[in-house]
């Protein structure tokens, strides 16, 4: 196995994984700000009120996404699965 095949699956792994978390982050991001000066402006200091609506739309997004998100692994796992030779060899 060549560093350079290393390095690319490493990297392949690390965008893969980005790809896959950084929609689910954004949005968790973007709740929580809104939330979060929601709060602000009324005064309301209670910590559920971050967690039940970042809960909700990010397990949405992720229902909503989930085609998406499994292409994503499957072409990753089936490039991984066809490089075997090369890796061995």
């Amino acid at each position: 196995m060549s560093h350079q095949l290393v390095i690319d699956l490493t990297r392949d792994a690390i965008m893969t994984a980005l790809m896959i978390a950084a929609p689910l982050l954004l949005i968790a991001l973007g709740v929580g700000l809104v939330v979060s000066i929601m709060q602000s402006v009324t005064q309301i200091q209670e910590q559920t009120l971050t967690f039940v609506p970042k809960l909700i739309l990010v397990g949405g997004a992720f229902i909503v996404g989930m085609p998406w998100l499994l292409q994503i692994l499957i072409k990753f796992t089936s490039s991984i699965i066809r490089g075997i030779p090369a890796m061995v060899a």
